[in-house]
């Protein structure tokens, strides 16, 4: 497919498509009475753990038409529906074939969620029960017994409410019995500037069918009266200096250790708290990092920790070592881990900037993560789900994916964590309807011209963010997103905008990212319309030889190229092929892959090239790009075909 018909055919929708029926081999074997039953936080972990994954009630209703989305409160909660449509697989959205619904929620109406909450015998009479949501597609209200209790924004963050003083109790208190859980939710999708990735009601091209509700583990936990709140992890470039953060909801004695170190804080001893970090952000935590309207906010009390770890046993993806890591406060204990490493950007010996690991060059062998399931949308059917892309990623040499658009339920970072995946994490776009032509189809035909472009005030509407509202409400989200994933040590980059897509003041959001973590390098915009800061020239090329664009001070990357495009019969979900170009067979496929990544990738490294991402992972719908097909089951590219390919990059 040449310039001009890829452009013809980018982003037409095709909502009337019947999509086939197709599952992955997780999903064909999902055990529905234990569904995504791991712990869902492995950086915050606690032995107190209920899941409430499993089957809900559920009903799709019309929202009334004073209903806006913007303060969502208590006014409807005598509207929770007594009469329910059926009943729901949690966490798999309405929209998803494991969901048992296959209904779509509609910008109109309300997705209502209820359950019972099972009995808790309580280990202390003073204890707080907490209640988790993974994430809550688009907006939810909380209801415990017909009561409201709070409201959450956002789709793509956690969430934690208290609800203890909202439950009944035994006579004795030491029971938590006979309580219902009633969710509401709302979701806009593309209809409005919400932030909601590639999500969108007329599906097709590049952008997806759209999701809602519950798409995370829900789970709750009872914690001591008093009980730690938040942790922050920050490794410092010298690769021997620690320093942890701890919050508790109340004054007392602290202890974090980890092999062959213990340091020992109170808050009498100390007369006050050592803090290194921003006390109005939520780290990973019991807590939500981003607002939740109904409930005060808690007092939190914070406690500093420096180690030095001589002989530091160093992260990368080729030894991903993982240091354990125990933090107690009286009679709450929580275990986590670590990683000793630093990703910077510094000029290598011939003064070319250049990404570097533990402050040596380092290729990023790339690819492009959507975060996309055939049979669970946004939710992997299970863990191993998760893992096996990972792996297949490693087994095909690349050493980074890009998770694009999406924040991804904790446990896949984890995953990249302990088995040595370098991430690129996405902020994930919203704004209003983009205008295709600005946005995507002139910069693809001319980008030397729209590659440097001021998204200032002047070109809000143009970047669909005419909304004052929406870019607070963004920027809100991206300090919750770096907040959250701070701790992650496979983390390498965070990029901010993607092509336009709701892009605005993107230097101004780089000095705000960078003040939030200064410990990792910016992609300011990925694709296009880049402002000069952040630390990459960062560039998208799917028809043009591709070529490296030196400069000074920032280390060049190719963040999205390939989108090689081969349909597999019985293996797609849509039998409409979209690509930018396209391959018969298996065979054509997998010369072009190798000629594009030997001969015309790889020799720009020596030239200044300093990662590049191939897109990517997976057949997602019609966009049959993926070195993978949509359910998983064919690979389209065996490396070991080619003697090249059978040598990692950065040997």
């Amino acid at each position: 497919m040449d310039l001009i018909d890829a452009l013809r055919s980018i982003d037409k929708p095709h909502e009337d498509d019947v999509l086939n029926r197709l599952f992955t081999p997780w999903g064909e074997n999902l055990d529905k009475d234990h569904v995504l039953s791991e712990y869902p936080r492995p950086q915050f972990v606690r032995d107190s753990y209920i899941n409430l994954n499993g089957y809900w009630d559920y009903c799709i209703v019309p929202a009334p038409t004073e209903f806006d989305n913007k303060s969502l409160n208590d006014s409807f909660a005598s509207q929770i529906p007594s009469q329910m449509d059926g009943q729901i697989l949690v966490p798999f959205s309405p929209e998803a074939m494991l969901s048992g619904v296959e209904r779509r929620l509609e910008p109109d109406q309300f997705l209502w969620y209820k359950r019972a909450l099972p009995t808790i015998n309580r280990k202390y009479e003073d204890s707080r029960i907490l209640l988790h949501f993974g994430a809550v597609d688009q907006f939810a209200d909380v209801y415990v017994n017909g009561a409201f209790v709070a409201s959450h924004k956002g789709g793509y963050l956690p969430f934690t409410i208290d609800i203890t003083d909202q439950l009944n109790l035994s006579e004795d208190k030491r029971a938590v019995e006979n309580n219902t859980l009633s969710v509401r939710v709302a979701d806009t999708s593309d209809s409005s500037y919400h932030s909601r990735g590639k999500q969108t009601l007329r599906r097709g091209g590049m952008y997806y069918t759209c999701q809602s509700g519950i798409w995370q583990t829900v789970w709750i936990e009872e914690v001591p009266a008093t009980y730690i709140k938040q942790i922050r992890i920050r490794p410092e470039r010298d690769l021997k200096t620690l320093f942890i953060e701890v919050s508790t909801n109340l004054p007392g004695k602290v202890s974090v250790k980890f092999p062959g170190h213990e340091m020992i804080k109170s808050a009498e001893a100390s007369g006050g708290y050592e803090t290194k970090f921003t006390e109005d952000l939520s780290f990973a935590s019991d807590t939500c990092p981003c607002t939740v309207e109904g409930q005060k906010a808690p007092e939190q009390y914070y406690y500093g920790f420096n180690f030095t770890i001589d002989d530091a046993h160093l992260w990368t993806p080729e030894d991903p070592y993982l240091y354990p890591l125990h933090i107690q406060i009286g009679d709450d204990h929580v275990t986590s881990y670590f990683a000793m490493r630093s990703f910077t950007v510094e000029p290598d010996s011939e003064g070319t900037p250049r990404f570097c690991l533990n402050h040596k060059p380092y290729f990023l062998m790339g690819v492009l993560d959507q975060g996309y399931w055939p049979d669970g949308l946004y939710t992997a059917p299970t863990d191993d789900a998760l893992i096996y892309d990972i792996k297949e990623m490693k087994r095909l040499h690349f050493n980074m994916m890009r998770k694009h658009i999406k924040v991804e339920s904790a446990r896949w970072y984890y995953h990249c964590d302990r088995l040595g995946m370098i991430v690129w994490q996405d902020m994930v776009s919203g704004g209003s309807s983009y205008a295709k032509p600005v946005v995507s189809y002139l910069p693809t035909a001319f980008p030397k011209i729209f590659g440097r472009m001021s998204d200032g005030p002047s070109h809000y509407k143009t970047f669909s963010r005419g909304s004052a509202e929406g870019r607070s409400e963004w920027l809100q989200e991206m300090k919750g997103t770096i907040s959250y994933l701070y701790n992650v040590p496979s983390i390498a980059t965070w990029v901010l905008f993607n092509e336009g897509w709701g892009q605005f003041n993107a230097a101004s959001a780089t000095i705000m990212a960078k003040e939030l973590d200064d410990s990792r390098p910016i992609d300011q915009a990925s694709g296009w319309f880049d402002e000069g800061s952040g630390n990459f020239r960062s560039v998208h090329n799917y028809f043009r030889p591709l070529d490296v664009e030196k400069e000074k001070e920032r280390a060049f990357v190719i963040s999205e190229y390939g989108g090689l495009a081969c349909h597999i019969d019985g293996h797609s979900s849509v039998d409409r092929i979209y690509g930018y170009k396209k391959y018969d067979n298996l065979d054509t496929l997998g010369v072009a892959y190798y000629n594009l990544i030997n001969a015309s990738m790889k020799p720009l490294i020596p030239k200044g090239l300093c990662g590049a991402v191939y897109t990517q992972v997976s057949d997602v719908e019609e966009e049959v790009n993926g070195l993978m097909t949509y359910d998983r089951k064919v690979t389209k590219i065996n490396p070991d075909l080619d003697p090249h390919m059978t040598t990692h990059i950065n040997e």
